[in-house]
């Protein structure tokens, strides 16, 4: 029995339509099918955007209540309340305090300096959070994305940065995304230069040449210390205090460790023979500044063959007059290199790599006269005042990096470094 829509479309169509009328159905009915599907996706959007939603208010709400939780510290049977900081203090970081120092009476630079003798009216308060401060993403999405108003990086900031950070960062809404927007990655290409320079073929080697942990002086935003992370090579980013768009703090959101220091007048808090390498790329430190000073202290932290790289705009002005083979050493740079032992290994348009000696014999020689050895044992406590004489020569651990074996260390070599350095060069 055929339905009356079946009898009324056979007296238009006749008892066989037309084949482009069967064609223009298909094609209705696949339309249908296909806005039905767009909807049921859009719906399923929707319902996934809202529970992702939900986690992230879930996960800011619980980080809110941990925070608060801080407020009340265990001291023994005691518990001591500790109140919020003002939004004044949003910025504070122990020890440092440019109005403070000026007032005591530092200058030439040491007024950026760690000088906590000065601060009378230690507050102790939990310090807030920036405003608008997000969760982090998760690692390793959080190294390479991060929010904007968690490190308050300006617009203006970021276009007066240099031309292989603009690269690599993309201001995007609320958030930055380092990397490249031109499809090359000027930071590899660095690190690759650098690798050459000291006779590999390419960054991968690092460790056949014994270099393992890298301090990154003035590090930027931490792409060429995050780089070295994924070629299994711990870097940390020193940088002086800022209050705006700091380095330490944007390297630290990245996941990448980061400490505050400077080269004024107090040692960095690391011991001697600390480094494989020690990097500084357009880190502002006039390196022959204080009679040599600022290499000393690079010195006592470089463990032997370790590297120096230093590249800035500066640094060309070196290559004018440097010959190695002919021993004309005729810039200051040069002259206090030769003084602490090291070794011009290599020059390229902007960029400089020396390496220390191994021989710690060369300290006493006929060739290092200048600087005099430092008396006593390395024991000298962290923001120690910098001093002009050579440090950590006659330490257990005055071992070159190109013999250190990749195992694990013997039980004499454990004894010297301690177990935690086993876990660090592996």
């Amino acid at each position: 029995m055929r339905s009356p829509w079946f009898k009324k479309i056979s007296i238009v169509f006749g008892p066989r339509p037309p084949l482009n009328w069967l064609l223009l159905c298909v094609v209705i009915v696949l339309v249908l099918i296909a806005l039905l599907g767009s909807s049921s996706s859009s719906a399923l959007k929707s319902v996934t955007s809202v529970a992702k939603s939900d986690t992230y208010r879930k996960l800011k709400q619980q980080a809110t209540n941990d925070y608060l939780e801080l407020r009340t510290l265990s001291a023994g049977a005691n518990r001591i309340e500790v109140s919020l900081c003002g939004k004044d203090r949003e910025n504070y970081v122990p020890c440092y305090n440019v109005s403070a120092n000026l007032l005591a009476g530092f200058k030439d630079g040491e007024e950026f300096d760690r000088h906590c003798e000065v601060l009378q009216d230690r507050q102790h308060c939990l310090v807030r959070p920036p405003k608008d401060y997000k969760i982090p993403l998760n690692w390793p999405t959080g190294r390479d994305v991060i929010w904007s108003a968690n490190v308050k990086l300006s617009k203006d900031q970021f276009l007066s940065s240099g031309t292989r950070t603009k690269r690599l960062m993309l201001v995007e809404e609320n958030q930055i995304s380092f990397h490249s927007d031109d499809g090359t990655d000027d930071v590899q290409d660095y690190s690759h230069l650098i690798a050459e320079m000291i006779g590999l073929t390419s960054d991968t080697e690092f460790h056949q040449a014994g270099v393992r942990t890298v301090l990154d002086i003035g590090c930027g935003f931490g792409s060429f210390g995050s780089h070295l992370l994924s070629l299994n090579i711990m870097a940390v980013c020193v940088a002086s205090y800022e209050l705006m768009g700091s380095q330490v703090q944007l390297a630290l959101e990245r996941g990448l460790p980061a400490i505050i220091g400077n080269f004024i007048s107090r040692q960095l808090p690391f011991p001697s023979l600390a480094y494989d390498m020690i990097h500084c790329s357009q880190c502002g430190i006039v390196w022959d500044d204080k009679d040599g000073l600022f290499l000393i202290e690079v010195d006592r932290m470089l463990k032997p063959g370790g590297y120096f790289v230093l590249t800035s705009q500066i640094s060309r002005q070196y290559g004018s007059s440097v010959n190695p083979k002919k021993g004309s050493m005729s810039t200051p740079i040069e002259e206090f290199a030769q003084n602490v032992c090291w070794n011009l290994l290599a020059e390229q348009e902007e960029t400089f790599i020396w390496q220390k000696t191994t021989d710690a014999l060369c300290y006493t020689s006929s060739r290092q006269k200048k600087v005099p050895l430092c008396k006593g044992e390395d024991t000298q406590p962290y923001y120690h005042p910098l001093s002009h004489c050579i440090n950590g020569k006659n330490s257990k651990r005055w071992n070159p990096i190109q013999n250190r074996s990749s195992g694990s260390l013997s039980s004499t070599k454990l004894e010297i470094h301690g177990k935690c350095y086993t876990n660090m060069i592996l």
